[in-house]
């Protein structure tokens, strides 16, 4: 069983490291380009609509409802029934989706004023990103077809397919910027094509398992209403990162042009090992747990999720570390270049240190969560979503107040901090509450384990430090200079980390064994 989700992990991981690799390119052109003045500000607010749609909907709510249903149907019932369900689910969501985006591009002003209400000072960049919206908010609509799509094949274990997926979004954004670098009208033209495509791209791959549905409306189904009851506290649940990440938007953008691009490029590096390793573990232990309840195995349901800790924490602890003690020269070598200066640089600096912080919070939700998904428990998730979600609006409130108060210079790193510290309240709360339903106990061996990663954090950490510089002498450097120096430290760094498990008897047989 460990083998498998070790393999399945290892094939979502390498498509999103190619996205998130093509991702970085687009961001770098985005930089260079627009570098983080009203313009870019204006596009980021477009876009971060419904992206906070497809993370909170999509990707949350909508994934962790179907799968475990879908899961369910295929493991019990026949293959006309899966396809059935597809077929149902994929006519009603499409039908409601229509509507919201409808809605969404008829009210894009006033969406403008509720996600980004300090644009209201400036009507001409509110005006510019209603005007983007409407080009956007189309994408989440295709995107949660999507989703619908890729949880029908992750339940089949084909995971390549969707993880690839993301891949044309950058493509897509990519090609926009070298056919029109001075607007960014062009960028949101591209995200509504991409939004297509992605859907488009992985209907082969489902008709090839003979589930390729004919979409009808079905909101009576019984089915379809089990699906909406379990999504509608889900939705809360998953949406606690989300919501804190639009606040802090919604903050920043009283605080002047740059805030809200310096908080979207300090998070594009935080995303970046988030999306390749903790979002990987996370998706494919759903369908796994799933199974594992499906058929009242309490054993393997308890040791698929020890399996994603253990592995999540090899990852994720050293990438968190990276994050916050390498964070000057990683901004400098992506993005200080053109008209991103040496203050965007500082800026975006700080508000990565908030973020690498919390990152291990953030990873652990994402291999919690589905621990009680898969077991279609949504109430206990949620109640501790809104506790978490509470506490990050108000210390994400006290900062803003005092830098109003007392003018102060980087503000929205503390709305970043705001945002990593209700992600760990959150994923404390969720191990808890696994390891008191008997949902979680953890395997043999864990004293050991822990020992062997600090053992490996510790030394890593020592040479990033020494290594890694001050800020203005990584701003003094070419970008070749830059790109080399990085490039050799972050090499050293990783080989080291991974030497000295090996030096203390970590072995890959550690993660495919964990009985």
């Amino acid at each position: 069983m460990s083998a498998s989700l070790l393999k399945s992990s290892g094939v979502v991981g390498s498509m999103t490291l190619l996205s998130r690799v093509l991702g970085f390119v687009r961001d770098v052109l985005f930089a260079s380009a627009f570098g983080a003045g009203a313009a870019m500000d204006a596009f980021l607010i477009a876009l971060k609509i419904p992206n906070f749609g497809r993370r909170m909907f999509a990707e949350g709510a909508f994934s962790q409802a179907f799968v475990p249903v879908f899961t369910e149907t295929k493991t019990t019932g026949t293959h006309e029934q899966a396809r059935d369900l597809a077929a149902v689910v994929m006519g009603t969501l499409a039908g409601v989706l229509a509507m919201i985006t409808l809605v969404g591009c008829l009210a894009a002003p006033l969406l403008i004023w509720v996600f980004a209400p300090g644009f209201g000072a400036d009507p001409a960049k509110h005006a510019l990103g209603a005007e983007l919206l409407r080009w956007t908010f189309p994408y989440l609509m295709f995107i949660s077809l999507t989703a619908l799509v890729s949880g029908v094949l992750n339940s089949y274990g084909r995971f390549a397919v969707p993880a690839f997926t993301p891949v044309i979004l950058n493509l897509c954004l990519i090609a926009s910027a070298f056919i029109d670098a001075g607007s960014v009208h062009v960028l949101a033209y591209a995200v509504f094509v991409a939004g297509i495509l992605q859907f488009a791209f992985q209907l082969p791959s489902l008709r090839g398992l003979g589930l390729l549905p004919r979409p009808r409306w079905a909101w009576g189904d019984a089915r379809v209403r089990r699906i909406i009851g379990l999504m509608i506290p889900v939705l809360i649940g998953s949406s606690v990162a989300q919501v804190s990440l639009l606040l802090d938007s919604a903050l920043a953008s009283f605080l002047g042009d740059g805030a809200v691009s310096w908080l979207y490029y300090a998070d594009r590096l935080m995303e970046f090992p988030l999306g390749i390793f903790s979002i990987a573990v996370g998706t494919v232990i759903l369908p796994a747990l799933s199974v594992h309840h499906a058929t009242r195995s309490v054993d393997d349901f308890s040791h698929t999720l020890d399996w994603g800790l253990r592995t999540i924490l090899v990852i994720g602890v050293p990438a968190a570390l990276g994050l916050v003690l390498f964070s000057g020269p990683l901004v400098t070598t992506l993005f200080g270049y053109g008209a991103f200066d040496a203050r965007d640089v500082r800026m975006t600096t700080y508000a990565l240190w908030a973020y690498g912080a919390g990152f291990m919070g953030f990873s652990l939700v994402k291999v919690l969560v589905p621990g009680f998904y898969a077991r279609q428990e949504t109430r206990v998730p949620v109640r501790y979503g809104i506790i978490a979600l509470c506490c990050g609006m108000a210390i994400s409130l006290s900062v803003f107040g005092a830098a109003r108060l007392f003018e102060l210079p980087a503000a929205h790193a503390g709305l970043a901090a705001a945002t990593s510290a209700s992600a760990w309240i959150n994923a404390l709360l969720l191990l808890r509450r696994l390891r008191r339903d008997g949902a979680y106990r953890p395997a043999p061996g864990w004293a050991g384990f822990a020992l062997r990663l600090g053992f490996a954090n510790l030394l890593m950490s020592a040479l990033l430090l020494g290594f890694g510089g001050t800020l203005e002498t990584w701003l003094a450097l070419s970008a070749h200079e830059r790109g080399l120096r990085a490039t050799l430290v972050v090499g050293a760094a990783a080989l080291l980390y991974f030497g000295c498990l090996w030096i203390a008897g970590l072995r890959p047989a550690h993660f495919r064994r964990i009985r």
